[in-house]
């Protein structure tokens, strides 16, 4: 469902009790996203240009390698951005939030777009295309400075994500640090104090770079020693130093598996009769030559 933005019109209620704003002053989600901090001339005129509509969960707005067609400012809910390789395997690159604008780089290019984007819940996005955009952009010259600097905070986010993937010192670590940082996300920064996380644990392990298999042990593991409680999708979180702690803990204490096991040199015993026969067969070698 979308809508496109009228000046006589406000607001309407739409799918999955989200409400689309046709104003960004008005409107309710408005908080410190790229957009919502354009003075009041530039929101008029980003609200000529943008539609506003609403997606149900796990709806794609774009794929990797597909051509631009604009950019998607995520007003309310949260996608998932991801890459996929041709055997099949995913890597979560993070999970957008409201106020985030997504395929900026692409609609300022024209290259394809980098990931897929997926929403994880109901979401409501207002699409921008890349004509109007970059209309927009010589009309109001000043919005280049927050262009940029929303996209150094986006490489910088890909570069903490790819770090903590492929340089993460244990999985206990990535997965608490996950949780950690989802609960803040989430509005639950305190003990005990429930938060949603949609995702599966697949989804985790592709967020972490991991297995389901070893998501789901690493969370059991948690929940054993009382550091987590979660009915479905809604987890809390009992205790978040002990859970700081028990990442460090886990890491230093962790026993090596099959890949950290060093191998025993192996002795070489030397005797003088093998050291005899040597030399007699490298004599032998140069009376021949």
């Amino acid at each position: 469902m979308s809508l496109k933005n009228k000046e006589s019109e406000s607001a309407m209620r739409g799918p999955y009790d989200l409400e689309l704003s046709a104003n960004c002053l008005a409107c309710k989600c408005r908080g410190d996203g790229f957009f919502c901090q354009l003075s009041p001339a530039e929101l008029k005129d980003f609200d000529a240009i943008k539609y506003v509509s609403v997606y149900r969960a796990d709806a794609v707005l774009f794929v990797r390698e597909q051509k631009p067609r604009g950019m998607y400012v995520l007003c309310k809910g949260q996608v998932k951005l991801s890459f996929s390789s041709s055997e099949g395997k995913t890597l979560i690159l993070r999970i957008a939030g409201p106020g985030e604008v997504l395929g900026l780089v692409s609609t300022l290019t024209g290259d394809p777009y980098e990931v897929t984007a997926e929403t994880v819940r109901p979401c409501q996005v207002a699409f921008v295309s890349t004509n109007d955009f970059q209309q927009f952009l010589r009309k109001h010259p000043a919005v280049f400075g927050r262009v940029a600097s929303h996209l150094g905070s986006e490489y910088k986010t890909a570069c903490e994500q790819l770090c903590a993937v492929g340089l993460g010192a244990s999985l206990f670590e990535r997965v608490a640090k996950f949780l950690l940082n989802w609960s803040v996300e989430g509005g639950a920064p305190g003990n005990g104090t429930p938060f949603t996380l949609p995702l599966t644990h697949e989804e985790i392990a592709e967020h972490t770079g991991a297995t389901r298999e070893s998501v789901t042990r690493t969370l059991s593991e948690f929940r054993s020693q009382g550091l987590i409680e979660n009915h479905g999708s809604t987890f809390v979180i009992a205790d978040r130093a002990a859970l700081h702690e028990f990442r460090v803990r886990s890491e230093r204490s962790q026993k090596p598996g099959p890949r950290l096991l060093r191998l025993t040199p192996i002795r070489r015993v030397y005797s003088p009769d093998m050291g005899h026969s040597l030399r007699k067969h490298v004599a032998k070698g140069r009376k021949s030559a």
